[in-house]
């Protein structure tokens, strides 16, 4: 459980090490190594999020105003630390009179530094990476933890990726790494249609037998270029540990004829339009260790660790701009380029300009995520209103002139509503008290640690997290829109899990505003505990309405609530 306090940078294994050691020294000499440290001031832009707002410069006045406190809260919370604040943090940020620059730029820094922001990058960079798919040689649970200790310390985004593409599985620290591939079965067709749509942003998948029909910009060499990467590498199974791993052969050409034109080629290893990786001289059967039966073939030269230098060397633009667009579309809920992996002449960005400027931000610092969600969270295009005061048609969603919906991950449904409940607040306090129990010298300060409390929640809730994934999950590629099935309608209405949160108990939500007298006080809390916002005048009149005419107060408080958590004010971030 306390493993979460152990920050070191993980080992390697000799090879592996090695592989590394030798990216480090030439991304040192061409301006790309990694570093956590944020470029000095002076070498910084005064202000990357004025300039990004400059770039989004709407065509016409019809914009949206900028987001209350409220709004700007909930969104913010949602977005950086998958849940929503509770009532206590929602009354003190609403009461904070000063300036939104100065408020909002603290509450940024403050969730990016939270340990639940390394557990919602890491849920999120799940999906985007796995996509739901199940478990087959890596637990769901060690990709997840890895992935947590990467935002924790705020790994560059260029060596987490690095690593993920370099993993063979034989490093026990490292192993959680090699998930993309081993899960895939090395499945070389899956890999090279994931590998395009998710690190570069194009779905080559219509290429392989000829170029795609449909889009000009598609080649075959483009989707057997980069099959070549890993083309030679196999699953191994270790005799000792009965894992499976990765092998690789030193040999193996890759040829591809078009079944148009009949027209035959062979292509050495390469990303998209950039040039072949051909081999060093004198390495097609130079071996480390030769496979057979029982050894897991090591070439001296690899070309699947070929492919993680390549893809995040300096050269490789398409990685960059890439990422950058699914940056943009984590935090603004629609790329410059859409959909994501659709990236060609005949579906170009909406904002060029834009696109080009968060690929070179990410390359000039050094692939620091928090320091890009942070700029993007201070512009006023993240900070629009979702609501359009003005008549007539509303601007399109390309223009990003109004704070557009994103409906909630299975993940922010299940905190938020637990959250909201109050469910959060006991199972907290269940688990320290039992752990003080059952150690009384544990200490508080330890129970206090935000790491401690925050894994110790994660566990607690854990149950009921995975009942929600199970739920509203969808595998595969990211859904374009958002609709409701029966299943999930079916269980926030009458699923027992929503009934027994909201059965009342002394510090849960019904059992808090059932003490309430006052009809004021009752709709605030629940207002504040749902939706991150007090009511309006008319809201609070239909609460005070709902509960004057009802015969049984309790009954009509769980109505409420159960109103509120399943409509699509919460269903949603907006």
């Amino acid at each position: 459980m306390f493993s979460c306090f152990d920050l070191q940078t993980s080992r390697m294994s000799h090879h592996t090490q090695q592989f590394v050691v030798a990216f480090l020294a030439v991304a040192f000499v061409t301006g790309s190594a990694f570093s956590n440290d944020r470029a000095s001031d002076a070498d910084s832009p005064a202000a990357l999020h004025q300039r990004i707002d400059g770039l989004v410069a709407v065509r016409d006045a019809k914009t949206s105003g900028v987001a209350t406190d409220a709004e700007y809260l909930r969104r913010l919370y949602l977005d950086l630390c998958g849940t929503i604040p509770s009532v206590e943090t929602t009354r003190q940020f609403l009461a904070d009179s000063r300036s939104n620059i100065e408020k909002r730029a603290e509450l940024i820094d403050r969730l990016l530094s939270s340990p639940q922001h390394a557990r919602r990058m890491a849920f999120h960079f799940d999906e985007m990476l796995m996509e739901r798919r199940p478990d087959k040689h890596v637990t769901s649970d060690e990709w997840q933890q890895y992935l947590r200790q990467s935002f924790l310390v705020n790994k560059p985004l260029d060596r987490l990726f690095l690593e993920i593409l370099a993993a063979d599985g034989t490093d026990a620290e490292l192993r959680p790494a090699a998930k993309f591939f081993l899960d895939r079965d090395l499945d070389v067709d899956l890999l090279t249609r994931d590998i395009g749509r998710i690190f570069l942003g194009v779905d080559l998948e219509c290429a392989q037998c000829h170029n795609h029909p449909n889009i000009d910009d598609y080649y075959q060499q483009h989707y057997h270029g980069l099959s070549a990467f890993f083309r030679r590498s196999y699953l191994f199974k270790d005799p000792k540990t009965k894992k499976s791993v990765i092998g690789e052969k030193a040999e193996g050409v890759v040829t591809f004829t078009s079944v148009f034109t009949n027209e035959s080629a062979k292509t050495n290893p390469r990303i998209l339009d950039l040039p072949e990786i051909v081999d060093p001289q004198g390495t097609e059967k130079a071996y480390i260790a030769k496979p057979a039966g029982k050894v897991r073939g090591i070439p001296v030269y690899s070309r699947r660790q070929q492919l993680a230098w390549q893809m995040v060397n300096s050269a490789n633009i398409d990685f960059r701009r890439n990422l950058a667009n699914r940056i943009w579309s984590f935090m603004i809920g629609r790329g410059i380029i859409e959909p994501l992996d659709m990236r060609h002449a005949a579906n170009p960005p909406s904002h060029p300009e834009l696109l080009d400027l968060l690929a070179s931000e990410l390359l000039e610092t050094k692939y620091d995520l928090r320091r890009m969600l942070r700029e993007l969270a201070l512009t006023e295009t993240y900070q629009r209103s979702s609501r359009l005061e003005s008549e007539g048609s509303p601007p399109a969603d390309k223009e990003f002139a109004v704070g557009l919906l994103k409906p909630l991950s299975p993940e922010q449904l299940a905190c938020a509503v637990m959250e909201a409940t109050g469910l959060t607040r006991i199972r907290r306090a269940s688990v320290e008290a039992a752990l003080l129990k059952s150690d009384p010298k544990f200490g508080p300060g330890r129970i206090q640690h935000p790491l401690w409390q925050e894994d110790a929640l994660y566990v607690a809730t854990k149950t009921e997290l995975a009942q929600f994934v199970q739920i509203f999950a969808l595998p595969g590629v990211r859904p374009a829109g958002f609709e409701s099935s029966a299943k999930q309608a079916l269980f926030l209405m009458n699923g027992p899990l929503i009934t027994k949160w909201l059965a009342p108990s002394g510090d849960n939500l019904i059992g808090c505003t059932q003490q309430l007298k006052d009809a004021k006080q009752v709709a605030e809390e629940l207002y504040l505990a749902v939706f991150t916002r007090l009511p309006s005048d008319t809201e609070f009149d239909e609460i005070q309405k709902y509960l004057d005419e009802s015969q049984n107060r309790t009954s009509a408080l769980q109505e409420i609530a159960w109103a509120m958590l399943t409509s699509a004010e919460f269903r949603f971030n907006h």
